[in-house]
């Protein structure tokens, strides 16, 4: 009998947003919505969406400034020749 690994709904918010930022939906210096805000956007609750953003900022996505907000931090390498 083979069990899938539970993954926490707040790991699959931080999943998402990290493939936002890959891809560049979600560019370098971008603010992130509020708790409340991305919440509803992604139709979790804004405890979760706080621990999403605990998670991408420990995977060195996105960076918190006291009293202005989060903002993204990841700035993809540039392979041009």
């Amino acid at each position: 009998m083979s069990e899938e690994p539970i993954e926490f709904v707040y790991v699959q918010v931080a999943d998402r947003v990290e493939a936002e930022i890959r891809d560049g939906r979600l560019p370098y210096g971008a603010r992130l919505p509020n708790e409340r805000d991305m919440g509803a956007q992604y139709g979790v609750a804004p405890g979760t969406a706080r621990r999403a953003v605990q998670e991408l900022r420990e995977r060195g996505l996105v960076k918190t400034l006291p009293n202005k907000g989060t903002f993204i931090s990841y700035r993809p390498v540039s392979g041009g020749s």
